[in-house]
């Protein structure tokens, strides 16, 4: 498996909480992507319906696993929420998605304090050569919102006044499938993405 930890903000900050973990197994269809995070329950829950994909799931309590081509500005961006939605997103170009709201395998589980979740990602869903990757993790309202990354923005690269953009794929890390499926694995092709 493959473990990520979020440890800061967004902007390079240390987080003020324990923080949100990412778990990347092998799974027969394709990733199997568990989240583990405190649950802070603000914002409250989005209106959408348990298990359900649900748009624009960013304004909301949320973390998020963005799998992106090193070819081309083709990406995979999964959101899973403490509440039991989801959203999937492909993208090409970026910021320029092209389909979303995917079913998803997803169950999450939820105490006062804490949160989990397992989402079951299907091959066909990631774009050719996925072997970049970040993790992000959203919660809070209004001036209270927090925004935080895997990989944040280098603090050198910091401009006065800027917000966060969690699309800014030049910070993306290697992510090396093969070291978690197999030497001799090769990512099969997608339907979607011919």
């Amino acid at each position: 498996k493959m473990e990520f930890a979020i440890k800061h903000t967004w902007d390079g900050l240390p987080v003020s909480h324990e923080p949100v973990t990412v778990v990347l197994k092998s799974d027969s269809e394709g990733l199997l992507m568990e989240v583990n995070a405190p649950f802070f329950n603000d914002p409250p829950a989005p209106l959408g319906e348990p298990g359900k994909p649900f748009d624009q799931l960013w304004d909301y309590e949320v973390v998020e696993a963005f799998f992106l081509s090193d070819r081309a500005e083709q990406y995979l961006e999964v959101e899973l929420c403490p509440h039991g939605q989801h959203l999937v997103l492909l993208l090409s170009g970026r910021r320029k998605v092209w389909k979303k709201e995917l079913p998803l395998e997803f169950e999450e589980t939820r105490t006062k304090n804490k949160w989990g979740g397992k989402a079951h990602i299907p091959w066909d869903y990631f774009p050719p050569c996925a072997k970049k990757f970040n993790a992000f993790a959203i919660h809070g309202s209004g001036e209270e919102r927090k925004y935080e990354a895997l990989y944040p923005v280098p603090p050198h690269e910091l401009q006065e006044g800027q917000k966060p953009d969690f699309h800014r794929l030049e910070l993306f890390k290697d992510l090396n499938l093969k070291g978690l499926m197999g030497e001799e694995w090769k990512q099969p092709e997608s339907d979607i993405w011919k």
